[in-house]
């Protein structure tokens, strides 16, 4: 009876202790899971030491918001925008700890239609990565698992890279009308939006097509117009950028 009751104190011991094991791997499973940035790939850090990476040309464009809500594009500030962009992207390449290289301007548009998918991919991950929960895709999972395809494979080809850094900006101004507009607006007690800066980077493989990192802006401040806040929303948009190890 005695020995009995020390080989159930025994296998009692067993069971707790292989439940203890499973219930600490368990948290550990949940910590790495919680732990994983919801903006970088599964599987994704860093880059490796050296990295080529190919800076794509900036899509930009500015906008004046009319007093009845309407975008009109600005084809001034947009060349100006995208001078400045283009210039803070320059310095900001020296401390991203990777091998930068630029597309010539000729390849630079063999690729447009490359640099517009993206566009789309972006906004798509804006929107059902990182939008309201009942627009997640259940067959993500909530991961950032996107993918270019192998249309980002010429750029391989013109380049040698095996990276590229996509960026995709649009922002808008409130005019002298709109300003007024929203002030009439909200003496009325309603609401109307004035002018927003939307922005989205994406690190994508040139190997496999795949978004391994990904960063939206959305805000009301920021301005493209002035070299200054130019670099300073290039700053933000590349907040956190996962450089080399």
């Amino acid at each position: 009876m005695r020995l009995e009751n020390v080989q159930l104190q025994a296998i009692n011991r067993t069971l707790l202790s292989a439940a203890g094991t499973a219930l600490l791997l368990a948290f550990a499973l949940a910590g790495t899971a919680y732990a994983q940035p919801k903006n970088v790939a599964i599987g994704f850090d860093a880059l490796p030491r050296n990295a080529k990476v190919v800076i794509m040309p900036t899509d930009i464009e500015l906008f004046s918001i009319s007093g009845g809500g309407v975008l009109e594009p600005k084809a001034d500030w947009t060349e100006a925008a995208t001078k400045h962009f283009k210039a803070a992207l320059v310095e900001k390449k020296k401390t991203l700890g990777v091998v930068a290289v630029e597309l010539s301007e000729k390849d630079a548009d063999d690729v447009d239609d490359v640099n517009a998918l993206h566009a789309a991919v972006a906004r798509a991950i804006a929107m059902h990565h990182f939008g309201p929960g009942f627009m997640n895709l259940p067959t993500k999972d909530g991961k950032l698992d996107w993918s270019m395809g192998d249309s980002v494979s010429v750029i391989k080809q013109k380049t040698g890279g095996d990276y590229a850094l996509f960026t995709w900006v649009r922002d808008s101004y409130t005019s002298g009308e709109r300003v007024a507009a929203i002030i009439v607006l909200a003496m009325l007690g309603v609401g109307a939006p004035g002018g927003q800066q939307i922005g989205y980077a994406s690190l994508v493989d040139l190997n496999t097509g795949q978004v391994l990192w990904y960063n939206r802006l959305l805000r009301v401040t920021g301005d493209l117009r002035e070299p200054d806040k130019a670099a300073e929303t290039l700053n933000a948009l590349l907040d956190k950028f996962p450089g080399s190890k």
